[in-house]
């Protein structure tokens, strides 16, 4: 077993030293898994990087319990904690958007609607994941973990315990029933 593998053990334990080490030994990879989400140019309501990862860790923190077994599934539910952050962070985008708490006005317009912005993408391929998840939960997990998560085939195969072949053609699948979906 791997250090990060053994770490995992005394951290669902509840061991904090443990779960703070896994945090530093995966730090570059969760850096580069967020960096990668976030140069696609989603970066509503997230500032960098650093601020996705940290955000990650504290929400990891707020759980009772880890539960991932090895370095693998811990990437793999940083995804989905990244993804949850980006979400979280579009819907504040779109409320901003409209104003928040200030007194909405009509517009004569319908420039700034026709203008689409990442926020209402994000929130797209968000709905249409959860009506993928519904059909198909391991298309949805490649989907979350590739478009939420910036990671790779490999990674994805290595998390879920599959081919990197059988990751591909289940992004293929997955994106052409996202398409459906999406434009429809």
């Amino acid at each position: 077993m791997g250090e990060v593998t053994v770490l995992m053990g005394r951290a669902r334990a509840g061991d904090r030293d443990a779960f703070d080490r896994i945090f530093e030994l995966l730090y570059p990879e969760l850096r580069r898994i967020a960096h990668r989400r976030l140069v696609r140019g989603v970066r509503e309501g997230i500032a960098e990087t650093t601020v996705l990862v940290n955000e990650c860790y504290l929400r990891f923190l707020r759980r009772d319990s880890l539960t991932p077994a090895d370095r693998a599934h811990f990437l793999a539910y940083s995804a989905t904690v990244m993804r949850s952050i980006i979400v979280d962070a579009a819907r504040q985008a779109q409320t901003d958007r409209r104003g928040g708490a200030a007194e909405h006005r009509e517009l004569d317009t319908e420039i700034i609607e026709s203008v689409p912005s990442a926020a209402n993408e994000i929130l797209e391929v968000h709905a249409a994941l959860e009506d993928l998840r519904r059909i198909d939960e391991r298309l949805a997990q490649v989907v979350e973990m590739r478009y939420f998560g910036g990671m790779e085939d490999g990674e994805i195969a290595e998390a879920l315990g599959l081919s990197t072949r059988t990751v591909s053609r289940d992004w293929e699948k997955a994106r052409l029933l996202l398409a459906v979906a999406l434009h429809s």
